[in-house]
């Protein structure tokens, strides 16, 4: 079956999910890769929202983490304070997914604004949950488009902490989780190097050339020793996937009604 690079990025990310995984979910992106893992491979996965929604299990996508859906289908639905205070900052929730505006090459992102902050060319929605996602979590996964405008040699602002100025920076800055540990984007797999943790490609999705990266980032990409091809989508994946889509549309459509 045919698919196209967006499609691709939620398969591979929603592949580093296994059964049974805690995963403190972001909106958009991630959200979609935590739901197409739970639809496939990984029936028992138990998602997180920062409404408080506790092990959600959503027909459809939320357009926010204040969507009703979330409640509704969750098995709890606690205080967001007792969410980040207990549960997250507890380290009870091993790992978060994550999207951003921009990123740079150790993993930081910007979700606050682009241009000056005090005069920006674009506000963004801000942090919300992930600054204290990325510093509690054992480890962070990212799912982000790839861009010359999202992919930046420095960030405009410096939403959540990532791997910092890279090597030991996220040490000395006090933080005792590991951070991003992976980054999937529609046209690659990127993964920090054990000792600078700038990302390096570790896989090339199907079709995806050298030349192409390198026009859609901000930087000198580095790759890895051995660079693999990404396996492509399954029929399976790609119809739970597109299910997922066609509910979710039409269910946005009936409520614009």
């Amino acid at each position: 079956m045919d698919f196209t690079p967006a499609e691709m990025m939620t398969i591979a990310a929603a592949r580093a999910l296994s059964d049974g995984d805690v995963c403190f979910a972001g909106v958009g992106p991630p959200s979609e890769a935590c739901n197409l893992a739970r639809l496939t491979h990984a029936p028992n996965i138990s998602l997180i929202y920062e409404s408080g929604a506790i092990r959600s299990r959503p027909s459809v996508l939320p357009l926010s983490v204040g969507d009703g859906e979330l409640s509704q289908t969750a098995i709890s639905t606690i205080p967001v304070a007792e969410m980040f205070r207990y549960w997250l900052q507890g380290g009870k929730i091993p790992i978060g997914v994550l999207s951003a505006a921009q990123i740079d090459r150790f993993g930081n992102i910007n979700t606050t604004a682009v241009g000056n902050y005090r005069h920006p060319k674009v506000r963004l929605p801000g942090g919300g949950g992930a600054p204290e996602i990325a510093s509690s979590c054992s480890q962070v996964l990212l799912t982000v488009r790839q861009s010359r405008r999202s992919f930046v040699q420095r960030l405009d602002f410096r939403t959540t902490y990532g791997h910092g100025e890279g090597a030991d920076s996220r040490q000395e800055a006090g933080f005792e989780t590991a951070g991003p540990t992976a980054l999937f984007t529609d046209l690659a797999i990127w993964r920090p190097n054990p000792e600078t943790k700038e990302f390096e490609v570790v896989s090339l999705h199907s079709g995806t050339t050298r030349e192409r990266m390198a026009e859609t980032v901000g930087w000198k990409i580095k790759f890895a020793d051995r660079v693999e091809e990404t396996p492509p989508p399954s029929r399976a994946e790609l119809e739970a996937l597109r299910e997922l889509h066609a509910r979710t549309d039409a269910a946005h459509s009936a409520q614009r009604v």
